[in-house]
């Protein structure tokens, strides 16, 4: 009985270590087998989370499970980033993030991710330019105008949803001389873009989630910050135009996994991602938002945000910006 249990054991320690083997190959041929987790480190209604509905519905659709899109906003995207950071490495918790949270917060702030080193790269999917709004009444129909007032001394504020725009703020600060203009901070970039339509303060810089309140009147558009000018609104300069020069910021949204996901599981979420992005409808949202549809493979994006956390390091070291 003894020599019998012990061939029972020894079965069953093999059957163990077979299955242990198992889940780079095997899992991930399967996968997915059950709803993913995508942690968007933003409020709803703000251009990742935009992103990341129009972009996981349509990945559920070619994969036949549900890719459920959760919100966990606050610290200017690093709660869920880093959130998503400590998740298990199976391809099962995902995250949907902008160049803000994932490559100029780790600079800024004291994080416990990295920019890179704490995830893996999935997928490239759009670059984000920024809209200059504000409020309908402000006595300000330019980015000249605006600029005059802030000259003046007249007391003006600003909202800031991301670490990003927080930092475009405080640069265009600089740029004007106008310290005394208040950057009021948000929990993301909609309640951001929403305190200038309420009137709760003067402009901001947004990522277009403003288009349908420019477009019915609700706030005004006074410049875009892009190399040129953007296609849903030729009639909007570009901050260059407007007379603003030192103003070359820009975004982005890509997926992510933790670091660990398996290697296969990456490759094929990739895949995936790259149909998603040659769909006509996706392409045709995306940009109607003025986001510029990107493809690319894993590697490619990693070297992106390689660069653009080296290039926050630069900036920030040598600007001495502080923001808290």
């Amino acid at each position: 009985m003894v020599e019998t249990s012990r061939r029972h054991f020894l079965a069953a320690a093999a059957a163990t270590a077979a299955a242990g083997a198992l889940p780079v190959a095997g899992r991930a041929a399967a996968y997915p087998d059950k709803s993913v987790r995508v942690i968007v480190p933003f409020p709803a209604g703000g251009t990742t989370d935009v992103v990341a509905r129009l972009t996981m519905q349509k990945l559920g659709e070619l994969t036949g499970q549900s890719f459920v899109v959760d919100n966990k906003g606050g610290a200017n995207g690093v709660i869920g980033t880093e959130l998503a950071a400590r998740a298990a490495p199976d391809g099962y918790t995902l995250l949907m993030n902008t160049a803000g949270a994932q490559t100029l917060s780790p600079v800024l702030y004291k994080t416990s991710y990295e920019a890179l080193a704490s995830f893996e790269p999935v997928s490239h999917l759009c670059d984000v330019g920024f809209i200059v709004i504000a409020r309908k009444d402000l006595p300000a129909n330019s980015l000249q105008e605006l600029v005059g007032l802030a000259r003046q001394g007249r007391s003006l504020s600003a909202s800031s949803g991301s670490s990003m725009i927080a930092l475009i703020t405080e640069q265009f600060k600089k740029v004007i001389g106008a310290p005394g203009i208040v950057n009021a901070q948000y929990k993301g970039t909609a309640p951001q873009m929403q305190a200038v339509v309420a009137g709760e303060v003067d402009f901001s810089f947004d990522s277009f989630t403003s288009v349908e309140m420019i477009r019915t009147g609700k706030v005004k558009a006074l410049a875009v910050v892009l190399p040129q000018r953007a296609e849903g609104f030729p009639q909007v300069p570009t901050i260059k135009e407007a007379g603003v020069d030192g103003m070359g910021f820009s975004s982005w949204s890509g997926l992510l996994a933790p670091r660990g996901t398996p290697r296969e599981i990456v490759a094929q979420l990739a895949q995936q991602m790259d149909k998603v992005m040659q769909m006509p409808d996706v392409l045709a949202k995306l940009r109607s938002y003025s986001y510029v549809p990107r493809r690319g493979t894993p590697e490619e994006f990693a070297r992106l945000i390689e660069s653009d956390n080296e290039r926050w390091k630069r900036i920030v070291r040598d600007t001495n910006i502080k923001l808290e």
